[in-house]
C-alpha cells in the first residue's frame, strides 16, 4: 500500500504561539516530528499556514505545503495538503505537529490496522497503568476510548468510561483496562475526503472531540495499541518537560 504522512502545523495557538518553531534540544519542534516520521516513511509533508514554518521546514531539507489559514481542524488542513501533493496514495497518516517523541513503532502499528480491509480510519490507544493514578484517568484533557472486542473504537469521551458499577473508584484501574487516546490518525484517502465534508455532530459538539463526528456517521475506526508514552507540547511548560525528557534519554 502507498502511505504518505502529513503533519499539520499552524503558527497561531492560544496557549503557545509559534509552537512548531520553538526549539527543543536545539532543533525546532516541527523538525523533530518530521525526522521521527521519516524513519518510517519516505513521503512526508508539513501542511502549514505560515511562511515562517514553511521556510523552516524547507531549510532543514523537509517538504512543506502552504494551506489556508481558516481551517477548523488539522484533518481539514491535512486534506487540503493531500490534494496539493499531486500524487495518489492509499492511506494518509495525520501526525500531530506537536509530538516530537512519536516513535516509529507507533506509526507502524497504525499502518498494520489497514491490513483489515474494513478499516476506514485508524488511531492509537495506550492502556492506563495503575501507576498513572486516578487523577490521570479523570483528566478531561486526556480523552478515553471504549474499544470493542474486535478492535474498533466504540466511543471517545473526556469522562471516565466505562463506569464500573459496584466497584469503588480506587479499584477501577486494577479491575478494568482503560484506554487513553493517542492523537495519531490515518485514513484511507477517499475516507479523508468524505469526512471533511461532514457537518459537526451533536456528540462532537458536546465533547469537543472531532472523531465522534466520524462515529456518528458510521465510519469504522480501527484501534492499534501502543505502550509507548509520548509527550505532546501544548504549552511552554510542556516544552520544559520535553527538554528534561530529552536530556534524560541521552
Amino acid at each position: 500500500m502507498r502511505y504518505i504522512a502529513i503533519i499539520p502545523a499552524r503558527y497561531a495557538s492560544t496557549r503557545f504561539p509559534a509552537k512548531p518553531l520553538a526549539l527543543l534540544g536545539g532543533k525546532p519542534v516541527i523538525q523533530r516530528v518530521y525526522e521521527q516520521v521519516k524513519k518510517v516513511l519516505t513521503d512526508v509533508v508539513v501542511a502549514t499556514d505560515d511562511e515562517r514554518i514553511y521556510k523552516t521546514v524547507e531549510g532543514f531539507g523537509g517538504r512543506a505545503i502552504m494551506t489556508r489559514e481558516d481551517h477548523k481542524s488539522g484533518t481539514d488542513r491535512c486534506y487540503e495538503a493531500y490534494q496539493k501533493v499531486g500524487k495518489e496514495y492509499d492511506v494518509v497518516i495525520n501526525v500531530q505537529g506537536d509530538e516530537p517523541f512519536i516513535q516509529p513503532e507507533q506509526i507502524r502499528t497504525l499502518m498494520t490496522c489497514f491490513e483489515d480491509e474494513a478499516t476506514q480510519i485508524a488511531t492509537l490507544v495506550k492502556p492506563f497503568a495503575q501507576a498513572d493514578g486516578l487523577d490521570a484517568l479523570r483528566n478531561p484533557n486526556s480523552p478515553k476510548v471504549v474499544v470493542s472486542d474486535d478492535g474498533r473504537a466504540i466511543y471517545f469521551s473526556r469522562s471516565v468510561i466505562p463506569y464500573l458499577r459496584g466497584v469503588g473508584e480506587e479499584e477501577w484501574l486494577s479491575r478494568h483496562t482503560y484506554y487513553k487516546h493517542i492523537g495519531l490518525y490515518a485514513y484511507r484517502a477517499e475516507t479523508l475526503g468524505e469526512i471533511t465534508r461532514l457537518p459537526q455532530s451533536t456528540l462532537e459538539k458536546v465533547e469537543s472531540l472531532e472523531q465522534l463526528r466520524w462515529i456518528d456517521n458510521g465510519y469504522v475506526i480501527k484501534v492499534g495499541e501502543t505502550n509507548v508514552e509520548t509527550i505532546g507540547i501544548d504549552t511552554p511548560a510542556d516544552l520544559e518537560r520535553a527538554e528534561h525528557f530529552l536530556r534524560m534519554r541521552k
